[in-house]
C-alpha cells in the first residue's frame, strides 16, 4: 500500500471492517467482492496502524523477565542456567551492567531469546 491516509479515512476503513467481520468469514470465496474489499481494508488499517503505532522490540531486560516468569524461574536459578551470580542477574535486569558475549550466547540457547532482541 503506498498511498498515505488519512485519520478520517482510517475510522472509516475500522468501521467498515466491523461491518464485513460479521457477513466475510473463512468459508467466503477469496474471489468473492466482499472478500476482497474485506483484505483490501485490512492492508489499508495494517499500513496506517504500522505508522502511526508502531511496536517495537521488547528490551532484553523485559525478556529475561518474561522467561524468567514463564519457566518459573528465580534469579537465582536463572544465574545457575547461565553460570553466573544473582547479583550479576541483578545488574543485567536493572540494567547496570551490559552482558558478556557468553551470557547473551546462553541468552539465545537456553532461554531462546531472538539475537535480534539481544543485540539491540
Amino acid at each position: 500500500m503506498s498511498k498515505l491516509i488519512t485519520h478520517e479515512e482510517y475510522v472509516k476503513a475500522n468501521l467498515r471492517l466491523e461491518e464485513l467481520v460479521d457477513i466475510v468469514d473463512d468459508d467466503t470465496p477469496l474471489d468473492d467482492p466482499l472478500a476482497k474489499e474485506f483484505m483490501k481494508i485490512s492492508d489499508i488499517i495494517e499500513c496506517y496502524e504500522e505508522i502511526h503505532f508502531p511496536i517495537g522490540l521488547p528490551t532484553l531486560q523485559e525478556m529475561i523477565k518474561l522467561r524468567m516468569f514463564e519457566l518459573g524461574l528465580r534469579k537465582k536459578d536463572l544465574a545457575t542456567l547461565l553460570n553466573t551470580s544473582a547479583s550479576r542477574i541483578s545488574d543485567y535486569l536493572n540494567g547496570n551492567r551490559e552482558i558478556t558475549l557468553n551470557v547473551a550466547k546462553a541468552l539465545h540457547q537456553k532461554l531462546n531469546i531472538d539475537s535480534d532482541i539481544i543485540l539491540q
